[in-house]
């Protein structure tokens, strides 16, 4: 007789069992489950899955997908496969949900490698337009609305029912409906992960090329040379099998962030205020410039926080049960990391305009380079080479992080219609083919990092909006309350926003053009 013993669903289910072998330790019954409430079958299919049991343990075999149908009240059958906290037989296949094992420390390197990136580099740039109040303020709305936003996606990561959202389009789906959640989260989503890794091609492979053409003197090494170069480290790393795996990477992809960053700020103060420096805004010739002007420089401070496409993912690496929610240990790790991020941000933007006001670098390479300059003229190569490195590193680990949402969406299609996890070869195949990709579009558009406001602009809503509407649509708090007004206020605000950034940016690109070598030394 099998212990497994019957599932407490808050809903009426259909159980048939089939005993194959009676005799000794191990048994094996097939479950078929049917007839579950719609709201846990929204956007997913439900199958039959095969369970193993023994006379002192249960061992859920995944053969298709299915929603949680809840566990016992004490949390001894809500494992599901792996230990995760949900009985939802494909999550045990896919990267990132395959290793439910993770910890505040994991999720906390994991936010950290994603959540601070070469845009950061920028922030002084926008202080040119916007001055020292308004930069400022600015800069600390940014922080504490994106913030609100994560807190949001941490509280949502987990329903009342037992789902476990580890994904940003499962989410947009439920809260929107199958087609408006796919057509608002889809592309925000594969944007950030996909185009942020053609992104993270074009700012280490452009650093390779910066180290060897000024470190090295090599002067003959091509762009292409170091593109390739990094993608052949980038695939070379992203063989581990999930993101919980990732941890040491995301670990190294931290230190060299904030070592990085800390760096330029800190050489920004040690060589002191440039001559013939102007803290005051630059005066145009027409309003419109002035307009878009400011709007490109709220992109760049707002696009300067990354990592909400990937926030549910992180928080999908660790366990969970009904007396220990995932989301206190997952709001640990973002305070934690965010006080870092905001650590390295805040003095990067602040110590940056201070040093060189108007004449500050709008450039990647012109900021690394001047970050290494003493007395104006002479460039330390032994900084520069320091800076290099650990700028491609960086780079390197946030590659992981953001290219396993693409490698997971992958798997996700060849799993639901085979049935069964990739195999081995099959995952290094997919993790090939990606990289290739992303390298040549790096190649076809060099340009991309100059379009970053105007794209950002249209994946705006993803971190600063679709949070606060998915909210309403999920928890459903009382109309018009204070909650309902906040959430529906910072949701109409931040589409609005998205607007203009597209509209500057657009005004930005046909007045100034293309910048095909955004990352000029």
């Amino acid at each position: 007789m099998c212990k497994l013993g019957p599932y407490k669903c808050g809903f009426s289910c259909f159980t048939a069992f089939k005993v194959f072998k009676e005799t000794a330790d191990m048994e094996e019954v097939v479950v078929m489950e049917t007839d579950c409430r719609s709201e846990l079958t929204r956007g997913h299919s439900f199958h039959s899955f095969s369970i193993k049991t023994s006379s002192e343990s249960a061992q859920v075999n995944p053969i298709t997908t299915s929603p949680p149908c809840g566990g016992e009240e004490d949390g001894t059958n809500w494992r599901g496969p792996g230990g995760g906290g949900e009985l939802n037989p494909l999550d045990s296949w896919l990267p990132i949900t395959e290793s439910r094992n993770g910890n505040t420390f994991s999720v906390t390197f994991h936010l950290l490698c994603s959540g601070i990136g070469f845009q950061a580099l920028l922030l002084p740039f926008a202080f040119v337009t916007l001055g020292w109040a308004w930069g400022i303020i600015c800069l600390s709305l940014a922080f504490t609305w994106q913030l609100y936003t994560i807190w949001l996606l941490v509280q949502l990561h987990e329903s009342e029912s037992g789902i476990r959202y580890s994904r940003y389009i499962h989410l947009a789906i439920t809260a929107f409906g199958p087609k408006l959640g796919k057509l608002l989260g889809m592309f925000p989503v594969m944007y950030l992960s996909g185009g942020t890794c053609v992104q993270l091609i074009i700012i280490g492979g452009s650093t390779i090329k910066l180290f060897f053409n000024t470190v090295c003197d090599a002067k003959s090494v091509t762009a292409t040379e170091c593109f390739l170069m990094f993608t052949c480290l980038a695939i070379a790393g992203a063989q581990f099998p999930n993101l919980n795996s990732m941890a040491r990477v995301s670990f190294i992809g931290t230190i060299t962030a904030i070592v990085y960053c800390t760096l330029i700020w800190a050489l920004s103060i040690a060589k002191g205020r440039h001559d013939d420096i102007s803290y005051d805004p630059p005066l145009l010739e027409s309003n419109m410039d002035r307009f878009g002007g400011i709007l490109n420089a709220l992109g760049i401070i707002f696009l300067a926080f990354r990592g909400h496409n990937v926030i549910l993912e992180i928080q999908g690496t660790l366990p969970s049960s009904p007396k220990h929610p995932t989301r206190k240990p997952m709001w640990r790790g973002v305070i934690i990391s965010y006080a870092v991020i905001a650590m390295c941000l805040l003095p990067l933007a602040v110590c940056g305009f201070w040093a060189y006001g108007n004449k500050v670098p709008s450039s990647i390479g012109e900021i690394l380079i001047a970050a290494a300059q003493f007395g104006g003229h002479k460039t330390s190569k032994f900084v520069l080479g320091l800076i290099c490195i650990l700028v491609v590193v960086s780079c390197l680990s946030a590659f992981q992080i953001y290219g396993m949402v693409v490698f997971d969406n992958l798997e996700l299609r060849y799993s639901s219609k085979k049935t069964k996890p990739c195999a081995r070869w099959l995952r290094v195949a997919f993790r090939i083919f990606f990289g290739v990709f992303v390298f040549f579009i790096a190649m076809a558009f060099p340009f991309l990092i100059s379009l970053a406001v105007l794209i950002g602009g249209l994946a705006f809503p993803l971190t600063y909006a679709h949070p606060c509407l998915m909210w309403i649509a999920i928890k459903k708090p009382k109309r018009k309350g204070v909650i309902w007004c906040i959430n529906m206020g910072l949701g109409c605000l931040g589409l609005s926003l998205s607007v203009y950034l597209v509209v500057a940016a657009s005004w930005n690109i046909a007045h100034n053009g293309l910048n095909a070598n955004f990352f000029r030394p």
